[in-house]
């Protein structure tokens, strides 16, 4: 059985006229009765009471006219649903992001645009850092990475969304912390004990404050490790050490701590949107045309 039997069988059951049924579907009369014929035989039940004067349905065919009403309406959903996914408007997109990203408000912007415009795809929202963002895209646990700068493999893609300055921070009982808020040169730091992500965490921060204070003329003496931003804030207003971190974070405010920027002029984070070069995710292209759409950037983005 074919469904275009059952479209046939429909409208020969609302026409009640072979004639007029094969008008409406654009056939000629002799091929729709053999149809419907091969129909009747296929299931084994007459589907019509044929007089030379009019055409009926049986009850056979009264029964069988709802059941191919509800098969029809619901492939027509079937095809619905797979041309909305195939068009990123319906499923799931899963993305991952740095701690740090939702500070930035591109993301969480571009999140909320992409909810409304798409508002029957589920957003699948996983907190991790950067090298397991680039991990978790070539395993393709996710769609769509948010992260700082990494070396990406060959496989990967990125689009730099934004740059912020990095900023000091400083107990506010620490001698640098007083006065008016001026910046300050990373070099003023050389001596001091750092609280940071620990390098195993994989955060992008991390090389870059290495490289930052390589080109300062030091290297930093890591105190105490903290996988979380806000660990790392807490344990700076307790005077365990001083930190760095993206200028997003001042909007954290925790007594005891003060933000100084960083006057060096590579102190600068990027963040990343990182996908597949192979991205085959209707839905993964439709958030990165929105995001380039809201935010002035190329979508097509930069190769690593």
């Amino acid at each position: 059985m074919e469904l275009r039997h059952l479209r046939y069988f429909i409208a020969v059951a609302e026409e009640l006229h072979f004639g007029r049924a094969a008008l409406a579907l654009g056939i000629s009369q002799p091929p729709l009765s053999q149809q419907i014929q091969a129909l009747e035989q296929e299931i084994g039940a007459r589907l019509f009471e044929r007089t030379n004067r009019r055409v009926e349905l049986s009850e056979a065919g009264r029964l069988f006219l709802d059941e191919a009403r509800r098969v029809l309406a619901q492939v027509d959903k079937a095809a619905d649903v797979a041309r909305r996914a195939q068009q990123g408007e319906l499923g799931e997109l899963k993305i991952g992001f740095t701690s740090s990203a939702p500070f930035n408000s591109t993301i969480p912007q571009a999140i909320f645009s992409f909810r409304q415009r798409f508002p029957a795809v589920h957003l699948n929202l996983r907190e991790m850092s950067s090298t397991q963002v680039a991990d978790a895209l070539l395993d393709e646990t996710i769609e769509i990475g948010i992260m700082r700068p990494l070396p990406l493999p060959d496989a990967l893609a990125e689009i730099e969304l934004s740059r912020e300055p990095l900023v000091a921070v400083l107990s506010s009982k620490h001698a640098l912390a007083q006065g008016s808020g001026e910046g300050l040169f990373l070099s003023a730091l050389a001596q001091e004990p750092f609280v940071f992500f620990p390098r195993s965490y994989g955060s992008g921060l991390y090389a870059q404050l290495l490289s930052l204070a390589r080109d300062a003329g030091f290297s930093p003496h890591f105190a105490q490790e903290a996988g979380e931003a806000m660990t790392i804030i807490g344990l700076v207003a307790a005077g365990l050490g001083v930190s760095v971190l993206p200028a997003s974070y001042q909007r954290i405010r925790v007594d005891g701590v003060v933000y100084r920027p960083l006057l060096d002029p590579a102190a600068v984070s990027a963040v990343w949107l990182v996908q597949r070069k192979d991205q085959r995710s209707p839905m993964a292209k439709a958030f990165v045309e929105l995001l380039a759409k809201n935010t002035g950037i190329s979508g097509s983005g930069r190769t690593a």
